[in-house]
């Protein structure tokens, strides 16, 4: 979607002022990051309500609703065009819908601006490819009132709206739909304080991958199941069965914990050896960041166009210093080599793939290995390789899991 397109409509969904705010965030962010004030992402209202030393039981009840289908509010801050984590949540969300369950969405955003329209996010999800298209309703969560309604179970989906789902007056279970772990975003402070006491709510917790659900255990001691990374194989393939000469990065510097400033070394060393080498930077526009070596711009992209890029390159440098994005796989499933930092974080989630080359974090050491998946002589077959790996990827396996730990949860028996 172009700029103009998307200015056009912020300014029908959301207002003038709304608009002046975004862009002037978005002329912001190409040069300084945008900065927050403490506790800027949830309502006080919800923070002060809920005192963490107090065991609430949790418990499932008969449904309230005569249809026989269990009602979910499901808290979570709207999405973006290109926010993966939505994405996610809304794939499983999908899963649930087919397995019988109602969600009413409550979309939660504690900061003044952007303004919320209800209306432009059913837009953006109807017109964007990596959202599965769901019956849910959609509400504004109010501060003042909280989750208001009949429901079986209340789903939070970060640490702010924790707290909206703790308010809410029924003893009903509650799930937290956990995605990474939140207090490393922040240094020693209140949000990361609050953050980790939200691990300790008395939720079921339910993550991406066992490092994840571990880590969360460990620091808060909620109970979290897991299900396991995988890829749809029906949109990531591998079309192209030549030679490839060209790289990927995935870059976004509003997000720390992506490592796009680190990678911009790796990637400076990449053509200081190897000019030769096309480099594809994806995930944000670039264009502005005054970087010293050429590249290919290809700026926020929609998922269907993804494998197109990665079907060019021969290998991606994709860094991940908490929760490991789902990149690594889908890479793979093209013919491509996945350059990953080698941490905890990234070998216990991704099962020690044999087809991911774990890399320590030196700026040297991964443009080598980058460059080396380039000059491979058997690169062609490699290719076919790792791909062949991923050929049947499915989320049908993770989206029975998570039925699984929801209807466990609000104790309702298997269908």
């Amino acid at each position: 979607m172009s700029v103009l397109k998307r200015a056009s409509e912020m300014l029908k969904y959301e207002g003038v002022k709304s608009t002046a705010w975004r862009g002037a965030k978005w002329l912001n962010t190409r040069s300084n990051r945008f900065t927050e004030k403490p506790l800027a992402q949830v309502f006080p209202q919800d923070v002060i309500a809920v005192d963490w030393t107090i065991k609430r039981k949790f418990a499932a009840q008969p449904l309230v609703s005569k249809s026989g289908r269990p009602q979910l509010a499901w808290v979570i801050s709207p999405p973006g065009v290109s926010s993966g984590g939505h994405q996610n949540a809304y794939r499983f969300m999908k899963y649930l819908e087919d397995a019988g369950y109602d969600i009413t969405l409550f979309m939660y955003s504690a900061a003044k601006y952007p303004k919320i329209s209800i209306e432009g996010i059913k837009a953006m999800v109807a017109g964007n490819g990596g959202y599965p298209k769901l019956k849910a309703e959609y509400r504004l969560y109010d501060p003042e009132t909280g989750i208001t309604g009949d429901f079986d179970g209340i789903v939070a989906s970060d640490w702010p709206t924790a707290y909206a789902a703790w308010r809410y007056e029924r003893d009903v279970p509650r799930l937290y739909w956990v995605q990474d772990f939140e207090p490393f975003f922040f240094p020693a402070g209140p949000d990361y304080v609050v953050a980790e006491n939200s691990y300790r709510l008395g939720y079921q917790g339910i993550a991406c991958g066992p490092w994840l659900a571990g880590k969360v255990t460990e620091a808060g001691g909620m109970p979290c199941a897991f299900y396991d990374y995988q890829v749809d194989s029906s949109r990531y393939t591998r079309t192209n069965d030549l030679r490839r000469e060209e790289i990927f990065f995935y870059a976004r510097p509003t997000t720390a914990r992506r490592g796009t400033e680190f990678g911009l070394l790796v990637l400076e060393e990449v053509h200081r050896r190897r000019p030769d080498i096309t480099i594809n930077i994806a995930g944000w526009d670039m264009s502005t960041a005054g970087l010293d070596f050429p590249f290919v711009n290809h700026g926020t992209l929609d998922v269907s166009q993804l494998p197109d890029l990665y079907n060019r390159c021969a290998s991606a440098l994709l860094i991940s210093l908490t929760s490991v994005s789902l990149l690594p796989l889908e890479v793979m499933a093209c013919g491509v080599v996945p350059v990953v930092n080698d941490a905890d974080n990234t070998r216990i989630s991704l099962n020690d793939n044999p087809g991911i080359d774990f890399v320590a974090m030196s700026p040297g050491r991964m443009a080598e290995h980058l460059i080396a998946a380039v000059d491979n002589e058997k690169q062609v077959d490699h290719s076919r390789k790792i791909a062949q790996a991923m050929e049947g990827g499915s989320w049908a396996g993770p989206g029975e899991v998570v039925v699984s730990v929801f209807n466990k949860t609000l104790g309702l028996k298997k269908k």
